[in-house]
């Protein structure tokens, strides 16, 4: 395999990482588990014997998705690709929302997932209203059922001002006591209003009290840049709270000038701030104008918050529903996605970190993702040899989980819409 040497043991005695930082390598395994990693010097992009060695990863991460409302969009569209039209299209979709619809969704997402070679997903539930019990009893079964496949994580999504609550505080127990993290929407846009401000403060306050992490929607808009993700900061350093904490989205941050972007992320490394950028929603939805296409396109700025020492990792979040009509939880799809859109070089490692290891930092997964003796015994093999042919093509895949393969994806088999045609 050609392997990057991100994801290979910093300490094993490999040769130097080629122009694409790929390493051609040997790998031995056996009842699951990497047993030796051996360096294959002077092969160039290929393996013994001079047969070409394929790309491969180790399987990626989803740091934020919504598996109750993945691929409702058909049935509850949003034609206008608006955040507007998303939320009413939304709040339509949860009015009819019952939980025989969350697990098709849910068992749909986590079988693409696995096939594709996602092994842990975070997903965010809508969780106020009376589909939140539901939802949350079947998304708990089903992370039950595909654990030791796709670890499943799930936050509890309510507006910010329900933690100071009593029901608010109660329903935070019932969450962390199921192992869930807490979370909440700042916007969009966020204005810093004092209830607001109390309301995050509580919900920190409670995530720290109760010993779980939390995840925010904060500054999923065009306006009032950054203010939200300033706002988490200071609140996190004044009252020093401890508690794991991600900022998804943040991505009206992108738009401001860059010596406050910088002064900004600065502040969110000081504070230990995570933060998911989302490149697929965001550009769809944000930043959009009647028959003009935007100049300016509101996303979380991942090259300067990682140079501040902020861990950012890039997921998919919206997948066909109505704020995004597209995805199928391909990581593959996403990074091909994400490196044009977010100017990411993966033969670089920050490039390719945030869909490896820093997104399973962020998850605080027990595993990494890097490959050394003992290791999960878990690729991704592309039908590609280098990173150009990668962005070049869709790859075809193989997926290797414990050592055996997986049947390949749905996608990658021959479409029954093109059965009638011929040459």
């Amino acid at each position: 395999m050609r392997i990057p040497r991100l994801l290979l043991d910093p300490f094993a005695p490999l040769p130097a990482a080629d122009d694409q930082g790929l390493v051609t390598v040997r790998l031995e395994h056996g009842d699951g588990r990497i047993r030796a990693i051996h360096g294959l010097p002077g092969c160039g992009g290929d393996g013994e014997g001079g047969a070409p060695a394929p790309l491969a990863l180790t399987p990626l991460v989803e740091p934020h998705a919504h598996l109750d409302k993945a691929f409702s969009g058909e049935a509850f569209p949003n034609p206008e690709g608006t955040m507007a039209g998303a939320m009413a299209a939304n709040g339509r979709e949860a009015a009819d929302r019952q939980a025989e619809a969350v697990r098709r969704r849910g068992e749909r997402a986590l079988e693409r997932a696995w096939r594709y070679g996602l092994r842990a997903i975070r997903s965010h539930i809508d969780s106020l209203g009376p589909w939140a019990t539901p939802s949350w009893e079947v998304l708990l079964e089903l992370r039950d059922h595909w654990r030791g496949r796709v670890e499943l994580q799930l936050v509890a999504l309510v507006p910010v001002g329900h933690w100071r609550t009593a029901e608010g505080e109660a329903f935070a127990a019932w969450v962390a006591a199921r192992g869930g993290l807490l979370g909440g929407v700042l916007g969009a846009p966020f204005r810093s209003t004092p209830a607001d401000r109390a309301g995050l403060l509580a919900l920190l306050r409670l995530a720290e009290r109760l010993g779980c992490g939390v995840d925010l929607h904060v500054d999923e808009s065009a306006e009032e840049h950054g203010r939200g993700v300033a706002l988490v900061s200071e609140l996190l350093l004044r009252h020093r709270i401890n508690v794991p904490l991600t900022c998804s989205h943040a991505s009206s941050m992108g738009l401001l000038a860059d010596r406050p972007c910088r002064r900004l992320a600065e502040a969110m490394a000081d504070a230990a701030v995570g933060v998911v950028a989302l490149p697929t929603t965001n550009l769809w939805l944000l930043g959009k104008h009647h028959r003009r296409t935007p100049s300016l396109r509101p996303q979380a700025p991942i090259r300067q918050l990682q140079e501040a020492g902020v861990t950012v990792a890039v997921g998919a979040d919206n997948v066909q529903d109505p704020w995004f009509p597209g995805g199928d939880f391909d990581p593959i799809a996403l990074l091909r996605f994400s490196l044009a859109s977010s100017h990411l070089m993966p033969w670089r490692r920050l490039g390719l970190s945030p869909f490896s290891t820093a997104a399973a930092h962020l998850l605080g997964l027990e595993w990494d993702g890097v490959l050394r003796q003992g290791a999960p015994a878990d690729l991704v093999v592309l039908g590609a040899t280098s990173w150009t042919e990668l962005l070049a093509r869709p790859p075809r895949r193989r997926v290797l989980r414990a050592g055996r393969w997986l049947d390949p994806p749905p996608c990658e088999e021959p479409s029954p819409l093109l059965a009638a045609c011929h040459a």
